[in-house]
């Protein structure tokens, strides 16, 4: 039976699939929370980062500039990656976000989702400083030193984070994930699901995503 429950009352959940390699999941990301921050119900609204891989055949380890890494798998022109390159850092550059794609390194992003999902509550905070080390610093966020740094300067203890590391701990939970996508056939990303209702796609404007939260808010509940 569906039920409509006091919107005060119902905690809204928005699940978004995301890789830290990917530049539109950074500017999605921005925009969302951009919207989430002017969205009167945000205190109800609970936000779960999902993890998602965009080139998990990438060689963790290998240290290849990413315009090398996409000429070689998409076959495309150099030149043409340039520009795509350079139409997205334009995009970024309108939100606020800096990318510097001549420091770009290509990187499986498995151990950074797994270091995400172990944060606990710096999670967040997490999520953003492997976004822009990846894609203004130049950092190599598939080693684990790397990871572990990025960690400590979110105010996590990086013994810990190194021991979990290099462990399996995390590692279910990324797989989990990345099925899940599968069974929503979640092609490309950011991708934004609300209560497992109401979906989004891409990195949309701060109005689309205010209107997913509001239909999330006002859509009842089985």
């Amino acid at each position: 039976m569906t039920t409509q429950l006091d919107d005060s009352a119902r905690t809204i959940e928005i699940e978004i699939w995301s890789d830290v390699a990917c530049p539109w999941c950074y500017i999605g990301r921005h925009r969302f929370l951009d919207a989430l921050s002017d969205f009167e119900g945000r205190e109800r609204v609970r936000v779960a980062w999902r993890a998602y891989q965009l080139s998990p055949e990438t060689p963790a380890g290998e240290r290849r500039s990413e315009l090398d890494a996409l000429v070689q798998s998409k076959g495309l022109p150099a030149e043409q990656v340039r520009q795509m390159f350079e139409h997205v850092s334009r995009t970024a550059a309108e939100e606020g976000l800096r990318l510097d794609f001549d420091t770009v390194i290509a990187a499986n992003t498995f151990d950074a989702h797994r270091l995400i999902h172990l944060a606990g509550d710096s999670r967040d905070a997490v999520v953003e400083a492997l976004f822009r080390a990846h894609f203004s610093e130049g950092a190599v966020i598939d080693d684990r030193a790397v990871l572990v740094d990025i960690a400590s300067c979110t105010g996590l203890d990086p013994d810990v984070v190194r021991k979990q590391l290099d462990s399996d701990a995390g590692a279910d939970t990324v797989r989990a994930d990345l099925d899940t996508a599968r069974q929503l056939q979640v092609s490309a990303v950011p991708f934004f699901v609300a209560d497992r209702r109401i979906a989004v796609s891409g990195a949309q404007p701060k109005d689309v995503f205010l209107q997913l939260l509001t239909q999330a808010s006002a859509a009842p509940v089985d």
